[in-house]
């Protein structure tokens, strides 16, 4: 293709709403125009124009084995020999939700979808099915899809009614979406005292990924646990991105908090999409045909996703959990350099990772909550992405996204990242990138 970015992205506007098929890709959040990738191996993206980057954004996180790995990569062909969508049920479906209940605590039955966003709008169905209720409580800077009642922004005070964010959702579907601090367990209780009687579920990511890393406070997700038992609510994890990204059973396992219902997606699909939702049996029996809680997908368990996402797991699975330890190697010896680079060029920065997801903020201060991201230095941010980019480092596009690593990072990738990361930071403090 003789195309340049620039001609790719005119191309790409005149037929995509902004050049692209998912808001993050058009580097609104940093400026500039995006990198359209021809190919991708391991830890490395192949750009249209030739030019080589190291990876951190993983497809926003299903590639933690690296991309093109070969044990995904044959499952999928041997897969593809047998055919692309059936209609009916296979082995594989089972065998993938078996692997997914046996690895995560809370989990007896698993409903396979097709993404994130499939996923959390089911289980709030779900949910105020179960209960009888209408209302839920999410968090603002978690993000659960884009499913009409979970775009909300909060109005003024530390809790609040949701407004929609998005034209197209309408008030009435908001209205029983009520908003809370992420880490902010005050703000939960009063939620509860004023409308417990109708709060079906409480949804929040147990690890805050779309705000930047963000891990919760001690004792923020046993107090959700415990609120949601005093008051009959439903406790939900939307685990897409951590479920089998931070360990083997999720950020519950790490946190040992079991909810009553976990969403799923991202790496249980090796790259491909699927995802899930599931939890406890009389829940889960609910759904139809098992129950009258209706939810179907034309492509849930499609063959080639669940074989994919299979062979992921399996491999993660394996030789006792040694592919985490691997990660969290890699990870931390990246968290270390960058601190110590921010250190020595006298740069404000708070690192915060669990496993192999880490957020990168310019500030002094804690960051507990998406007003203490928004307080951050998002400037010094875009300067400091345009400066990697132009070293062949691509990060996310946008102060907001998580880092990923995947076993693709090994020492070299590592080391040319930091050698990358102090010229670009250094440049990014004089104001260039």
């Amino acid at each position: 293709m003789n195309d340049t970015k620039s001609d790719l992205l005119t191309r790409a506007e005149r037929i995509l709403p902004g050049g692209v098929n998912s808001p993050v890709r058009a580097f609104r959040g940093v400026g500039g125009e995006p990198v359209f990738i021809r190919a991708a191996d391991g830890a490395w993206l192949w750009a249209e124009d030739g030019k080589r980057y190291l990876d951190y954004i993983g497809g926003y996180g299903p590639h933690i084995l690296g991309h093109r790995h070969r044990a995904v990569e044959k499952a999928v062909q041997d897969a593809l020999s047998r055919g692309t969508a059936f209609g009916a049920p296979t082995v594989a479906e089972v065998e993938l939700g078996e692997l997914i209940a046996s690895a995560l605590p809370s989990v007896d039955m698993v409903r396979l979808v097709n993404s994130g966003t499939e996923a959390t709008m089911s289980a709030l169905r779900l949910a105020r099915a179960a209960t009888g209720r209408d209302k839920f409580i999410k968090f603002e800077g978690c993000y659960h899809g884009h499913g009409d009642a979970f775009l909300i922004a909060a109005g003024s005070g530390a809790a609040t009614l949701g407004v929609p964010s998005s034209p197209g959702v309408p008030a009435a579907v908001v209205a029983d979406t009520l908003l809370a601090p992420y880490n902010d367990l005050l703000a939960v209780e009063d939620l509860f005292r004023r409308h417990g009687d109708d709060v079906a579920a409480v949804f929040v990511e147990p690890i805050a990924g779309n705000m930047g890393l963000v891990p919760p406070e001690e004792g923020f997700l046993e107090g959700l646990r415990e609120l949601c038992d005093q008051h009959g609510a439903l406790l939900v994890f939307d685990e897409v991105m951590t479920g089998f990204r931070v360990g083997w059973s999720g950020a519950q396992g790490i946190f040992g908090v079991r909810p009553d219902l976990t969403t799923l997606g991202k790496v249980i699909g090796g790259g491909l999409p699927a995802a899930a939702y599931g939890g406890r049996r009389e829940l889960m029996q609910r759904i139809a045909p098992a129950g009258p809680v209706y939810q179907a997908g034309t492509l849930s368990g499609n063959p080639l996703a669940v074989a994919a996402g299979l062979a992921a797991l399996r491999f993660l699975g394996a030789d006792d959990g040694a592919a985490y330890s691997r990660l969290e190697t890699a990870a931390s010896r990246l968290q270390r350099g960058m601190e110590e680079i921010c250190r020595r060029l006298g740069v404000a920065c708070r690192i915060q990772r669990q496993g192999s997801m880490m957020g990168l903020f310019f500030t002094a201060n804690p960051v507990r909550s998406l007003a203490d991201v928004d307080a951050s230095d998002r400037e010094l941010f875009r300067r400091l992405f345009h400066g990697l980019l132009q070293r062949g480092v691509h990060l996310p596009p946008s102060p907001y996204e998580t880092l990923f690593l995947s076993l693709a990072h090994g020492e070299e990738e590592i080391q040319l990242t930091l050698e990358a990361f102090e010229g670009a930071l250094a440049a990014a403090e004089d104001g260039a990138s």
